[in-house]
């Protein structure tokens, strides 16, 4: 391999590894799916599944709606956001009773973003 093809093999390989290092970027969402002029409560949820995971966290519960249960997917901030707001990976567990306050979906799907959650040891935690 000569010299200047040494250089543009170099450069391709540096411009890919950018790219590759930049690409997560591209991959996150806006908040514009959560309609944060309205918030809405429910009481004796019962969590279904929590991940305590980047780059966001989700409480998935189910909610006794009209004799049905109707399970909630709600979207929490990343794990250095929540673990400052007092959040651990075992706060939650499956069969845990919350009540919890979101900013509903758009689409009028159940789920949201969790703005607060009150954990059996009395707790309220910031889903943000």
């Amino acid at each position: 391999m000569n010299t200047f093809q040494k250089i543009v093999s170099g450069l391709a390989l540096t411009a890919a590894s950018g790219f590759m290092v930049a690409q997560p970027a591209f991959a996150h969402h806006s908040f514009a799916m959560f309609d944060q002029t309205q918030v809405s409560q429910k009481r004796q949820a019962t969590v279904a599944e929590f991940r305590f995971t980047n780059p966001h966290s989700f409480v998935v519960v189910n909610v006794s709606e009209g004799g049905r249960s109707t399970r909630y997917v709600l979207e929490c901030s990343s794990v250095n956001m929540m673990t400052h707001a007092g959040w651990r990976h075992n706060t939650l567990k499956a069969g845990d009773k919350v009540d919890i306050e979101f900013y509903p979906l758009r689409n009028g799907r159940p789920g949201g973003m969790l703005k607060t959650i009150k954990i059996p040891d009395g707790r309220t935690l910031s889903g943000w």
